[in-house]
């Protein structure tokens, strides 16, 4: 878990910093990054409507954000053991107060500017994407937790995207078959973004409605058997639903209507995430390990994305909270950061492809293993 001297993965930007801990000041600090785009979000939202030409600038946030990522210089230091909880929860538990701020306060602009508006699309991408990358990350971030409170404000965030079934899958299901042909969030090499995506929706439903038919006693459980009515994953659909309804009825259809597209929207980013971090990994009858998950050294995506860039740790711990994960010289490193990933993920999946296929090839992963990995 040292830093690497030198990968052949070129990273643009200074240079890496020191491999010593950060005090819990200064760590803590660096993680508030993870606010400028909730916050931006909640500014929008507060200040319309707008004319079309002050609407507009409000989606730079997003385009700063992913050239930023593109230069941001390789983080690897190592967490100090010591640090305290509190101070980073409480970061967590402020973005779950932003999103819900920001789906409401955003839902009365749109009753107040109407669908055919600048702020009307402006907010379908804004929220989309503040959605995607602070909402759905800071309720990934939360399910994991013991504390069973915790767990059911990441299931709220869940709500707002209409995915909370995300809940079910990803703790139960893609955490213990990552890497496996019997995962459907795990990318095969050779897959474009666009058929993982009707691949892995559908998919991660069925298996999310499975595993709790399955915890409640039966796999092939009918819909109309009484004990569905103790499904978690129905408890989200409802709750889902009465969100959307609520809003619809509180603020009109054109609320609805943008509602449901900033969270069609969230969940093409969190998809894209999924697809580019398991992307042509390949685990078999073993523990999970570093080598199964991509990571990236982005300062940039680490510290505004509450630690989900090192995602290899997290897959090895997965109660460990953000503030605690570690740097793995060994897992496979990704191009760019996160925001930059989605770009090319999405719209230049080809060069993804490329790219992606060298690093496995270099270090002997996915299709390129040579010889069993070790147990």
């Amino acid at each position: 878990m040292t830093a690497r001297a030198g990968s052949g993965w070129n990273l643009p930007g200074p240079a890496a910093d020191s491999t010593r801990p950060l005090s819990a000041s200064r760590l803590w600090l660096r993680h508030l990054a993870c606010f400028v785009l909730p916050l931006t979000t909640l500014g929008f939202a507060l200040t319309g409507p707008h004319r079309w030409y002050t609407a507009l600038p409000w989606f730079g946030v997003v385009i700063v954000s992913v050239l930023l990522d593109s230069r941001a210089a390789p983080a690897r230091r190592q967490p100090d053991p010591a640090l305290p909880t509190w101070p980073f929860d409480a970061v967590l538990i402020a973005l779950v107060g932003l999103q819900v701020a920001n789906i409401v306060l955003t839902a009365r602009l749109i009753s107040l500017a109407g669908f055919w508006s600048t702020d009307a699309l402006i907010a379908a991408l804004l929220v989309g994407v503040n959605s995607g990358y602070s909402a759905i990350v800071v309720g990934h971030e939360l399910v994991h937790r013991r504390d069973r409170r915790l767990q059911l404000l990441g299931r709220l965030l869940l709500c707002t995207v209409m995915y909370e079934h995300f809940f079910t899958e990803h703790v139960r299901g893609h955490h213990v078959r990552v890497g496996t042909p019997e995962d459907p969030a795990t990318a095969r090499f050779g897959e474009s973004y666009h058929q993982f995506w009707w691949r892995t929706v559908p998919a991660q439903f069925r298996s999310a409605w499975r595993l709790e038919t399955k915890r409640l006693g039966a796999v092939d459980m009918k819909w109309y058997d009484r004990r569905i009515l103790k499904s978690r994953v129905l408890h989200g659909v409802v709750a889902e639903v009465s969100l959307a309804a609520t809003l619809g009825i509180v603020f009109g259809p054109a609320a609805l209507v943008v509602f449901l597209l900033q969270a069609l929207g969230a969940v093409r980013l969190l998809e894209a995430v999924n697809y580019f971090e398991h992307w042509g990994l390949v685990r078999s009858g073993r523990k999970v390990q570093p080598l199964d998950s991509w990571d990236t050294e982005s300062w940039f995506s680490l510290y505004t994305l509450v630690g989900l860039s090192r995602h290899a740790d997290h897959h090895a711990h997965a109660s460990r909270p953000y503030q605690q994960l570690r740097h793995f010289d060994e897992s496979p490193k990704l191009p760019r950061g996160y925001f930059g990933m989605v770009v090319m993920a999405v719209l230049n999946n080809r060069r993804f492809q490329k790219l992606m296929t060298a690093e496995l090839q270099r270090r002997r992963l996915g299709p390129f293993l040579e010889e069993p990995q070790p147990s």
